[in-house]
């Protein structure tokens, strides 16, 4: 997934202080809040969509096509070990493909770093926690953060994933992070709700 479309403009709008209306990126109709995403599958990427364009363009409902529609549901999860996945942070979140691979993003100050997942640890833990195996290939994930002693695993939408990234590029200062990023991050876990 690229840091362009609507990842990029969710950085710009909270940089500028959102001046202005957020734009459906198909046909530029305002896309108001609450608004609907659609990942583009020829650019993965999250798109803006307005309420037409979510309803023509999100597929046959069979996960196929170029538009998918992001959907809204929420789950915690209990504490899930990530560990035999190798990746070496602990604010990641996990995105099953359609082809079977998995891969593995971590927000920085640049955007988020991308690791490779081997499929079949995966596999595994799918089989240690089964509701991993429900996960929407492409538009849902496992997103996990265990920075500083905290413990949180979701099931969410692959857009509550760029969010977070962008909360970490909008907040992140000098080398280390400053002092604001850690704070954001936890406040952005905190308001996670469940939804079916």
């Amino acid at each position: 997934m690229s840091a362009g479309g609507a990842l990029a403009r969710v950085i710009r709008s909270a940089a500028a202080g959102r001046d202005r209306p957020e734009r459906c990126d198909l046909c530029d109709a305002p896309a108001p809040d609450g608004h609907r995403h659609l990942y583009d599958t020829g650019r993965r990427e999250v798109l803006c969509a307005c309420g037409a364009c979510a309803v023509l363009f999100a597929g046959d409902g069979t996960g196929s096509g170029q538009y998918l529609l992001v959907p809204r549901r929420r789950v915690r999860l209990a504490p899930v070990d990530t560990g035999p996945l190798g990746v070496p942070v602990g604010l990641v979140f996990f995105v099953p493909r359609a082809d079977g691979t998995v891969t593995a993003q971590g927000p920085s100050p640049a955007g988020a770093m991308r690791w490779e997942v081997d499929a079949d640890r995966w596999r595994e833990m799918c089989t240690r926690c089964p509701q991993l195996a429900s996960l929407a290939p492409e538009v849902e994930a496992l997103l996990v953060n265990t920075v500083r002693g905290f413990d949180h695993h979701w099931i969410v939408p692959v857009d509550d994933c760029f969010r977070m990234v962008a909360v970490v590029r909008r907040e992140w200062r000098g080398l280390a992070g400053g002092g604001r990023v850690w704070p954001a991050v936890e406040q952005f876990f905190t308001e996670l709700t469940e939804r079916p």
